[in-house]
């Protein structure tokens, strides 16, 4: 069985030349431009959602995604990049989800938080796994100080996530049950 030799990348020494280095720098344009778009998206949530506790959690939850934006900014300016957002395809999907969840479910209905929570978790689902991606690369290529900032927002998004599992449990899937269709 004859075997196919791999050729090996061109190594470099310098870390802003490599490939790695430029996968993270599209992947921190990629989050950075799914902020911006959720921070217009999230009190949108908000207002259609039923329950205080709910939109109390998005109301919060924008202004950590305020935060972020600018912590994703100094991100940028620690490793010498100018700040620059390149379209999300997959955060505009899931915001688009979100909003035909909002506009499919019955104001007013408990069904419809349950629906809100179930778009945002895969929000914040992709923004674990995002956050988690970057703060590891940018370990790995040695920017510590974006690293740092990169673990302070995956660490947000782990507690909203864990916020949102918490109230649909304590009685917003529950209730919506009984709803009719």
């Amino acid at each position: 069985m004859a075997t196919t030799k791999v050729k090996a990348p061109e190594q470099t020494n310098n870390v802003q030349e490599s490939a790695l280095n430029e996968l993270f720098i599209d992947e921190l344009k990629d989050i950075y431009w799914a902020e911006k778009h959720l921070s217009k998206a999230l009190p949108k949530m908000a207002k259609a959602a039923t329950s205080d506790e709910l939109r109390s959690a998005i109301e919060n939850h924008q202004s950590e995604t305020e935060r972020q934006i600018i912590r994703l900014e100094d991100a940028f300016a620690s490793i010498g990049q100018k700040a620059v957002a390149v379209k999300c395809e997959a955060m505009a999907g899931l915001i688009k989800e979100g909003e035909e969840i909002v506009a499919e479910t019955e104001k007013g209905s408990i069904t419809r938080d349950a629906g809100i929570i179930s778009a945002a978790q895969k929000i914040e689902h992709y923004e674990i796994a995002s956050y988690g991606t970057l703060r590891t690369l940018a370990s790995v290529l040695g920017y510590d100080h974006a690293a740092e900032l990169l673990d302070s927002t995956l660490q947000e998004e782990k507690t909203c996530d864990g916020l949102l599992t918490q109230i649909a449990e304590a009685g917003i899937n529950q209730a919506s049950k009984a709803e009719k269709a």
